[in-house]
């Protein structure tokens, strides 16, 4: 091996550390979700000190994450940490709520155990909405790190700037994509293979609105690709499978390909 690459390397091996390492960040992320769902835990928290001890644990464990991020000064990590704690109890309501949107909208699940215990569509959208909240906050880099840890996990990829309403629901999810800027209303049931995506990528565009909106109580088949930032699905719509979509359609309607692959729109 050539003596340029040994030096390559030992230039970014001495690049200081500007984030912590993937052990703490998996660390904090499954100890959170564990002290939230016990159904992802064998370990019950059985008294209020017990859970009170175990939450400020975490909190410790979060704190010492920013503190370790190389663009977090100690007083905005430290007021960060405040704030993101005191939105638990919101985050744990709406993974609740998206929980029992996914029971409902499955036929083949049996109770609420076992969406949170088994489900990817409930495990990254849990991640999601502790990521979106961390967002808000400015806090950089962690937001990204915790949905493409959830990205890995269940080939599930939604932004963390992305606005989701309450009782979300994705079924299957195996290669649902919902982009950076993507807005999505209430009630929403999406299936695997969806993309609420781009219509360019162009860096320019970076801080415009570039992905769908999809309105409230609307229901997206699998494989159906919807595309570009002025595009808006009319609430209570049902988008059919493998549809392809870069306009809007009205609300109340049905989209789906006929038997010679001629696009219909027609009201529901």
């Amino acid at each position: 091996m050539k003596k340029s690459f040994f030096d390559k390397i030992h230039k970014a091996h001495n690049v200081p550390k500007a984030l912590p390492g993937e052990k703490e960040i998996d660390q904090f992320i499954v100890r959170l979700l564990q002290f939230l769902f016990p159904e992802l835990n064998n370990i019950r928290f059985k008294t209020e000190s017990e859970i009170q001890e175990e939450f400020a644990a975490i909190q410790q464990l979060f704190e010492d994450l920013l503190l370790k991020t190389e663009a977090c000064e100690k007083s905005f990590a430290l007021s960060s940490c405040q704030l993101f704690f005191s939105e638990l109890e919101n985050i744990y309501d709406l993974c609740i709520e998206d929980a029992d949107a996914i029971l409902s909208g499955d036929p083949a699940a049996i109770d609420r155990k076992e969406v949170i215990r088994t489900y990817p569509g409930f495990f990254a959208i849990a991640i999601y909405r502790i990521a979106h909240v961390m967002l808000g906050l400015d806090i950089p880099y962690l937001p990204r790190i915790f949905t493409e840890y959830a990205h890995v996990r269940t080939s599930i990829d939604i932004h963390p700037k992305a606005k989701i309403g309450r009782k979300f629901c994705i079924d299957h999810g195996t290669g649902v994509v919902v982009g950076e800027t993507c807005i999505i209303g209430s009630n929403v049931k999406v299936y695997q293979g969806v993309t609420l995506g781009a219509m360019s990528v162009r860096k320019e565009m970076a801080l415009t609105k570039r992905h769908p909106t999809i309105g409230d109580n609307v229901v997206i088949y699998a494989g159906a690709t919807i595309l570009g930032g002025r595009t808006v699905i009319g609430a209570n719509s049902i988008i059919g499978g493998n549809v392809w979509l870069t306009e809007s359609v009205a609300p109340n309607s049905r989209v789906y390909y006929a038997h010679d692959s001629q696009l219909i729109k027609a009201s529901v």
